[in-house]
């Protein structure tokens, strides 16, 4: 199976040249770290920059420049800088290509929890809101099961939710799967992982047909 890093190996092979694109807090942040150099991309985070690049090495820190979630990054040449008003704007616009985000639960239908557990203090639902509201094309960064061993991919959520029927694709420590007319669809396994593993850790309906491939990182 795969850790945090290779999920993020994978979804990286999903951007494409000339994308805008969102990364949100956790495992997405890192697919930044991983996209080819021969292709244009630009990352853009919702706190005001159009232009992020891979995290730095310690000696290139620079503790005034983060992201949403507040870890250092670098600034690739020609980034910009703006005020959280321009940058929802470009979010609520359907400016950007694709979003990437967290999740603690995704449900069959495309349905998305990943801002509120019951019993913790947060302090709001944040960025998300406007990302699965207004972006056509969500990858959901993953993993299949939660501490307990329990399936996060179910038939409808149990947190509060975000999103309503809005993710396309899920990238988990597991597998690669869409969403097909309200079910998981299978689409690759991740290396060493059997179909029946992938079976057994999904609570939600699991669509598979014909042999299903193992992920090329």
């Amino acid at each position: 199976m795969l850790d945090k890093n290779g999920i993020a190996k994978r979804i990286a092979k999903e951007v494409q040249d000339g994308f805008y694109v969102n990364l949100g807090i956790g495992i997405p942040t890192l697919v930044a770290n991983y996209v080819r150099n021969d292709i244009e991309v630009e990352f853009q985070s919702e706190n005001g920059i159009l232009g992020m690049g891979p995290f730095p090495k310690e000696e290139d820190v620079d503790a005034d420049l983060i992201n949403a979630g507040k870890q250092t990054i670098t600034a690739l040449p020609g980034a910009s800088f703006f005020d959280s008003a321009l940058s929802f704007g470009m979010i609520r616009g359907q400016h950007v290509d694709l979003t990437i985000l967290g999740a603690m639960e995704v449900a069959q239908n495309g349905n998305i929890a990943n801002w509120k557990i019951p019993g913790k203090m947060v302090k709001g639902m944040g960025g998300a809101m406007d990302l699965v509201g207004s972006a056509k094309n969500i990858i959901v960064a993953m993993m299949h099961t939660n501490k307990a061993g329990q399936s996060k991919l179910l038939k409808s959520c149990s947190l509060p939710l975000t999103g309503v029927e809005c993710v396309t694709k899920i990238v988990t420590n597991l597998a690669v799967l869409d969403i097909d007319k309200g079910q998981f669809r299978l689409l690759e396994r991740a290396p060493g992982v059997s179909v029946e593993d992938i079976q057994k850790a999904t609570e939600g309906d699991l669509i598979v047909e014909g042999d299903i491939p193992e992920m090329k990182i």
